[in-house]
């Protein structure tokens, strides 16, 4: 069994969460070096290679844990403010001066390197959240809770949907983790699961079917709630609410998402077959999962990753070479990892005594399973392709970066 690490007096920097992150840092170099590598390259190590800048985003974000384990915990509480808004002030500014690629503008170009600030964002709405439900608050105060908690995610959400960035924005849901821990009712699962049939009714058929479905339950509970005129005037309540969703959803569909991010969603539920288009990168991605087997075809020796099918494979698509390669077994392993480092923080979360560290950790835990689940859903046709990368392992500085600030801050609170 694993032990925590002692580095002097009675705290202890948790080493497992630590081995979790070499682990899959460790993995990602390797993946990208074998999708990325080239032969015939000139020099071995040098920039254009997508596995040299990588090599300098790892060793990078290690000076960067490395230095935030030398700060005091306290700061990034009494921080935690001053940081989300400026990471707000720093995605504003990419409105004006941002770089678009792949359809999103949301970069900040510097030289060579390009930065996303909302990655970062991320990191301090986690930290604004778990400043926010740590203060102690009146019982007025009380009552206005989740209404200002959601404000601190709506706010992010909303600049990042100015750039066009549906996907990233979408990562800001991880954060029912945290309500839930604080207390939200599960009522909300409830009406995520409604929202989500009556939106996918919506697109598949048309807004009068999910018009017809609402009015019909609608119907027959009113007939079972005639006696009681409560019940009544909440059900008309809910039946409103459910018809404005519906002209939302239609109207966010068809003027909010970009055509590309249409044509994933309508592929994926088979409203139209392009092969050749929006179903290429799905298909293809399937194809090399699928033709690892039990064991994979071994290290640098895939060839659908080797030969170029498979798009943006090592960024969002990085899995695809790992499961070629490294087949199902290592696909579990991966998986395990993940499991393991979400728990990991779950657990020491619920041991703290601090709730500032507590539900930070929660804010985390669910941005990790949240990029995790999404990005390894969308590479087996589950989810749609809505373009985040798997964490830690996907090429790219500012996820690798934000990620670490995320995890060794909480390592750093665990410490104190």
């Amino acid at each position: 069994m694993i032990k925590e690490v002692s580095l002097g007096g009675s705290n202890e920097f948790d080493i497992r969460l630590i081995l979790y992150y070499l682990a899959l840092i460790s993995i990602g170099l390797i993946t990208i070096f074998s999708t990325s590598y080239n032969p015939a390259a000139e020099n071995f190590f040098s920039m254009s290679n997508a596995y040299t800048r990588q090599l300098v985003f790892i060793g990078t974000s290690l000076i960067i844990a490395i230095v935030i384990l030398l700060i005091k915990g306290q700061y990034y509480s009494f921080l935690a403010y001053p940081i989300y808004l400026f990471c707000l002030f720093l995605m504003i500014l990419v409105l004006f001066f941002g770089t678009e690629i792949s359809g999103a503008h949301a970069w900040i170009k510097i030289g060579n390197f390009s930065i996303q600030p909302t990655e970062f964002c991320k990191f301090g709405t986690a930290l604004a959240l778990a400043k926010f439900f740590s203060e102690g608050k009146t019982l007025q105060e009380k009552k206005n809770t989740w209404l200002a908690a959601f404000c601190i995610i709506l706010a992010p959400v909303f600049i990042i949907m100015l750039q066009k960035d549906t996907g990233s924005a979408l990562v800001f849901l991880s954060f029912i983790f945290l309500f839930y821990r604080i207390g939200l009712t599960g009522w909300i699962l409830v009406v995520g699961a409604v929202s989500v049939t009556l939106f996918l009714i919506t697109l598949y058929w048309n807004e009068i079917y999910a018009i017809a479905l609402i009015t019909t339950v609608f119907i027959g509970f009113w007939i079972w709630n005639r006696r009681d005129k409560k019940k009544l005037i909440r059900n008309a309540i809910i039946y409103g609410l459910a018809l404005m969703f519906i002209a939302i959803a239609d109207i966010g569909y068809s003027k909010v998402l970009q055509s590309h991010q249409k044509m994933r969603i309508d592929t994926l539920l088979g409203i139209v077959n392009d092969p050749q288009g929006a179903d290429y990168n799905l298909n293809q991605s399937k194809i090399a999962i699928g033709s690892g087997g039990w064991t994979g075809k071994g290290y640098r020796s895939g060839t659908q990753t080797k030969l170029n099918f498979v798009p943006e494979q090592h960024t969002d698509f990085i899995f695809c070479g790992i499961g070629e390669e490294w087949g199902f077994l290592g696909s579990l392993t991966i998986c395990l990892l993940f499991l393991g480092l979400v728990l990991r923080i779950l657990r020491l979360s619920e041991r703290q005594r601090d709730p500032f560290v507590k539900y930070y950790g929660y804010g985390i835990a669910g941005i990790f399973f949240f990029h995790f689940f999404i990005n390894i859903g969308m590479t087996i046709g589950l989810l749609p392709i809505i373009g985040i990368p798997l964490p830690l392992i996907s090429y790219g500085g500012s996820s690798l970066w934000a990620f670490t600030i995320m995890l060794f801050v909480f390592v750093k609170l665990d410490y104190r």
